[in-house]
């Protein structure tokens, strides 16, 4: 069996470091706001090169506590890809805002700035790039589009932990970052968790008001909030990983560059087109290929044991959670047509070149 994730192994090799974290913090018996998360919003912080970083449960309430610390409200409309996962625009649906799908470039799947530029309106507030899969949106793009227009730029950096635009981290572009922690990510904690990045310390503050009931001295509520703060043991554990994020995101590079350069001779497959030049650019959370009979090629890899899965099978758009908004096929056409081809390999820093010449010698046979 190749895993898609092999999360067992990580545990078993920093095993001591785990445990002497997580025995800490239950020594202290500090599980709430304790210094572990302190701790560890200070380095994110300082690795991404922002001002300041606040922990909050998860990568999907990042997400939506930034379009409220923004003011964001009913009405108001944000350009999202249609190629992403759904917690990119739950946040926004929540609270009212109008979620206007953008199409995607073919290459790399990103968002297609040439399509917003189609769909912004005078209603248009905010713009979310999302560095898929750990690649890098196009930044300087990004940014001017933002500047024609006067929006938000709310990035949604849940699967590019440490990637890079031109030597800057993302995450570190827009008015506010956001990651999430969940266990199968680059960085990833043992349970969910999240974290808010900005160079503002009113939208920081603000994040950590409403992630913490409204209140920053107990019992003082100066706003209506909620329940949404990193726990002190995932903090103690990604304490520990952080160390490690740059050497397997160079691991994961390197497996990138083995499995495309395995895969280039099927024409019935085709792996992401990527600068082997510019690891820094994309950090591979997935491996991600387009490929012809998607649907039996999967159920051939599951069959011989190499564990796959399709990221994402449903245009944002086209979800029954948002057909209230009266969206159909066609309008996101390069989106669609990738939902229909796109599937994931097994992705991990530990992956071995053997696992990787195993799983692309299984989709050799099937195209065979």
């Amino acid at each position: 069996m190749i895993p898609f994730v092999d999360l067992k192994q990580q545990y078993a090799r920093h095993h001591d470091a785990f445990e002497k974290a997580i025995k800490n913090v239950c020594s202290s018996s500090s599980f709430i706001l304790g210094t572990e998360v302190e701790r560890f919003e200070k380095r994110f912080a300082k690795y991404l090169g922002v001002k300041e970083c606040v922990g909050v449960a998860s990568g999907t309430d990042a997400l939506w506590l930034s379009c409220r610390a923004l003011g964001l409200k009913k009405g108001d409309e944000i350009l999202i890809p249609a190629n992403t996962f759904i917690s990119s625009a739950s946040g926004a649906f929540d609270l009212g805002m109008g979620i206007v799908p953008v199409d995607v470039e073919p290459e790399t799947y990103l968002i297609d700035i040439k399509d917003a530029e189609k769909k912004v309106s005078d209603k248009t507030k905010a713009i979310m790039p999302v560095h898929l899969y750990g690649r890098s949106t196009d930044m300087d793009a990004i940014k001017a589009f933002a500047e024609k227009y006067k929006l938000f730029i709310i990035e949604d950096a849940c699967q590019s932990h440490g990637a890079m635009w031109k030597g800057q981290r993302t995450g570190s572009f827009g008015a506010v970052g956001c990651f999430s922690f969940y266990p199968g990510k680059n960085l990833g904690c043992f349970g969910d968790g999240g974290m808010v990045a900005t160079n503002d310390l009113k939208i920081a503050e603000k994040i950590r008001l409403l992630g913490n009931c409204g209140s920053l001295k107990k019992y003082v509520h100066d706003i209506s909030g909620y329940n949404s703060r990193l726990d002190t043991i995932q903090a103690a554990v990604l304490n520990v990983k952080a160390d490690f994020i740059d050497e397997w995101n160079d691991r994961r590079f390197r497996a990138a560059c083995r499995y495309a350069d395995a895969l280039s001779c099927i024409k019935e497959v085709a792996p992401p087109v990527f600068d082997r030049g510019k690891s820094a650019e994309n950090v591979f959370h997935l491996f991600v290929i387009q490929c012809e009979r998607r649907s039996e090629l999967m159920q051939y890899l599951n069959a011989e044991g190499v564990q796959c899965g399709i990221h994402y099978p449903t245009p944002l758009h086209l979800h029954k959670a948002y057909e209230s908004l009266g969206f159909g096929k066609g309008i996101c056409p390069v989106a669609e047509k990738l939902a229909d081809r796109i599937l994931s390999l097994p992705m991990f820093p530990e992956i071995t070149d053997a696992q990787i010449d195993e799983a692309t010698q299984i989709v050799k046979n099937f195209y065979k």
